[in-house]
């Protein structure tokens, strides 16, 4: 724990609401200064392509992409070693083998251009649906290019923006006590934005998030899909009165037709999904058809079957995705770990963009604390945790954990220590966790990973 994070943890909630705004100050900066208006100005006008010019925008962007790639990219450079350059500068992706997590976890330097310096880097960490955290590196330019596109297609479709007061549902810490709960979210006043923490949601503290919406005029809701849903069947359950919102957008897990039509009941708006990564390696949003529009743009997304061969339209397959939109940490036919399935009909919305018609597999299991809250993204505990290879939380009963982890040769007691403060900060002291150290996690029939699995019914 940095020395900032340690006084925010003993620091007051009003000191806490003060410090989130005085970073909120550079955040914004960072988020939507700069060249973010004129990439917006880029998103909005290239969603008038026609199918015939969206080809044409990628073929050109791929092929700086891969020269980049060839030339400056210490891991491609390598890997494609022994591919004609010439066929690498043509922008066939076909022959170009598919690209794991491992390689970028083992070593993200990797994966830099060497003919960049930029500064500030920004670093993210993310796990996704695999339980096996990578680093992402952007530019601050990648940063503001990956905000005009969120604000264009997926925030401006909901009829919403940024500039708007909103709330969000994510895997930050706002509240670093399991067991405190008269403040279960923080507040950004430069961007008019509340924290909510998925850890502390339960019946017993609903009111307290409506309380928030109607305090802060929050117009419009973004974040975790199952914080959201759950945080419907409360409001449903004790009959309580949300103030008016515009929207909510979902990330991060899949959102289902019955997950969506309880939100919608509860808080009385269209529930958008937005399927995307924290690399930026593809996005798709809902358009107001409520059709799934990968952004052609962002990324060359491919639906493979085993063989490697690409999936008639409505038939499932692997997502792998080859990113246009950064470069400096770049990602070429990048499995993402997830299956879906293209849809072979036009979207009546006239928008040339490919139409994913169903994600699959996306939906975590939640824990199940033992004072009744329901908790999601568990598998954040094993990010900045570079001695587990991989990780694996399995929930036996309300006060029973199975921490199941692959390590690395340097792996000692001091992890095992680190991974058990984390689930007790989350869950608190009355849960045991018993850590497991294993040679394999095993994945289920469809292939996937499960980072969370629950033997205790939740909903």
């Amino acid at each position: 724990m940095s020395r900032l994070d340690n006084l925010y943890k003993h620091s007051p909630t009003w000191m806490q609401n003060a410090m989130v705004s005085t970073f909120g100050v550079y955040w914004h900066w960072a988020r939507f200064g700069g060249d973010w208006q004129k990439q917006k100005r880029g998103y909005q006008e290239r969603e008038l392509f026609s199918a015939e010019k969206w080809a044409e925008y990628q073929n050109e962007n791929l092929k700086e992409l891969l020269e980049i790639c060839f030339t400056q990219v210490p891991y491609f450079r390598d890997t494609w070693s022994n591919y004609p350059q010439l066929e690498v500068k043509n922008g066939y992706l076909k022959g170009i083998p598919l690209l794991g997590k491992d390689p970028i976890r083992a070593n993200p330097n990797l994966f830099r251009r060497q003919d960049m310096n930029p500064l500030p880097k920004l670093v993210f960490h993310t796990s996704g649906t695999t339980g096996t955290p990578i680093v992402s590196t952007f530019t601050l330019s990648e940063l503001r290019n990956s905000m005009a596109l969120r604000e264009v297609r997926s925030a401006n479709w909901a009829g919403v923006s940024f500039k708007d007061s909103r709330a969000t549902f994510s895997g930050r810490m706002v509240e670093p006590n399991p067991q405190q709960f008269d403040s279960i979210y923080r507040y950004n006043a430069v961007e008019k934005q509340v924290y909510f923490s998925a850890f502390h949601l339960k019946p017993q503290t609903a009111s307290q998030y409506v309380n928030a919406l109607r305090k802060h005029k929050i117009i419009w809701m973004t974040g975790y899909a199952v914080s959201f849903y759950l945080l419907a069947k409360y409001i449903l359950d004790q009959n309580l009165k949300v103030p008016y919102l515009k929207a909510v957008i979902t990330t991060s897990e899949k959102l289902t037709e019955d997950m969506r039509l309880v939100m919608q009941k509860a808080f009385q708006c269209r529930v958008y999904e937005e399927y995307s990564t924290v690399e930026s390696a593809l996005f798709a949003s809902e358009c107001e058809h409520g059709r799934l529009h990968v952004s052609p743009d962002v990324g060359i997304v491919e639906i493979l079957r085993s063989d490697g061969s690409p999936c008639d339209p409505g038939e499932i397959g692997e997502v792998v995705t080859t990113c246009l939109m950064r470069n400096y940490q770049p990602l070429v036919r990048f499995r993402l770990g997830d299956l879906a399935a293209w849809d072979p009909e036009l979207c009546p919305c006239g928008r040339q963009m490919p139409v994913i018609k169903e994600v699959v597999g996306r939906v975590e299991d939640v824990v199940t604390g033992p004072d009744g809250r329901q908790l999601v993204r568990f598998h954040g505990i094993f990010v900045n945790q570079p001695h587990v290879v991989e990780g694996q939380i399995v929930q036996e009963s309300l006060t029973n954990f199975t921490v199941k982890v692959i390590p690395t040769n340097a792996f000692s007691e001091e992890d095992i220590l680190d991974i058990q403060n984390r689930m007790h900060q989350r869950l608190g002291q009355d849960v045991e966790v018993q850590v497991e150290l294993v040679s394999e996690i095993p994945r289920t029939s469809a292939g996937k990973f499960q980072a969370v699995i629950s033997k205790v019914k939740s909903f």
